[in-house]
Formats: structure tokens, sequence, C-alpha cells
């Protein structure tokens, strides 16, 4: 079970940085919100991949990695293993909170509002808010992944 649990949690984090990857490269190539219609396509592309590995990734990392504190006892002791259980919580808050939910936004934007109505300095806003969720997960993300390999003992220190 143990091994099962590690190769899952590894594939997701693989999944979930390399997404996270893909998302931050079609907003650095994204055409200019002005340009209504490429900027469409830009949207559908990233709903996608939110929707087929984003949020996957990142269910599957959150759910291997508290069964594998459950089912390997030593990691309840571990210090780095609780490091990393806490850290998911704002990669979750992130991802959920603000790089979905400004994806969606920018959809809704773009799907309810007639194409000579849109206010680019609106869709760039987003963009902007999108960018710093991004690169704060991004991180969390790569953090974890170095408590996993690093697994430092972070002790007590004495009084």
């Amino acid at each position: 079970m143990r091994p099962l649990l590690k190769f899952l949690h590894s594939l997701g984090a693989v999944g979930l940085i390399g997404t996270l990857a893909a998302y931050m490269v079609l907003l650095w190539t994204a055409p200019p919100p002005a340009s209504v219609e490429e900027y469409t396509v830009l949207r559908g592309a990233i709903a996608s991949l939110s929707s087929w590995l984003l949020l996957p990734s990142l269910g599957v990392v959150l759910v291997t990695g508290l069964f594998a504190m459950a089912a390997h006892r030593p990691f309840l002791d571990a210090r780095w293993a609780w490091v990393k259980a806490y850290m998911g919580l704002p990669m979750f808050e992130g991802t959920l909170g603000h790089i979905e939910a400004q994806a969606q936004r920018a959809s809704r934007i773009l799907e309810n509002t007639p194409p000579g109505e849109i206010d680019p300095a609106v869709l760039q806003e987003l963009m902007h808010s999108e960018w710093i969720a991004l690169w704060f997960v991004m991180a969390l993300a790569v953090g974890n992944v170095a408590l996993a390999v690093w697994r430092p003992r972070l002790r007590k220190r004495p009084d």
C-alpha cells in the first residue's frame, strides 16, 4: 500500500507542478485582452488545463499525502510530514480560491459580455491576480517536493 501511495503522490506532484508551469506559459504567451477572440481561445485552453489536470492533480496530492501519513506511522512523528500537510491547506485555497476562481471569472466575463463592451483592463487585472496565485502555489508545491526529498529533522530547540 505504501509504495502505491508514494507513487500516486509523486505522480500527482509532477502533474500539479507541470500544470502550473503550462498555465504560466499560456499566460506568458497570451494575446492582449483587447483581441477578444484570441483571448477567448486562451481561456478555453486554461479551463481545460484546470479541469483535466490541475484540480485532479491537486486532489491526488492532498488525498495520497494524508493517506500516506495514516498508513505509515513514522510519518506521524516526522515534523517535515506535518509541515507538508499544513502547506497543503494554502495550496488548496490558492488553487481553488484564487487560480480557479479568477480563471472562471475571466471566462464568465468573456461569455456574458458582448465583445465590444469588454474592458481589457478588467481582464488584465484578473491575469495579474492569476500570476500572483500561480507563483504562490508553485512555490508551495516546489517547497513540498523539497521537504519530501530533503526530509529535515525540524527538532525543537532546547530550552
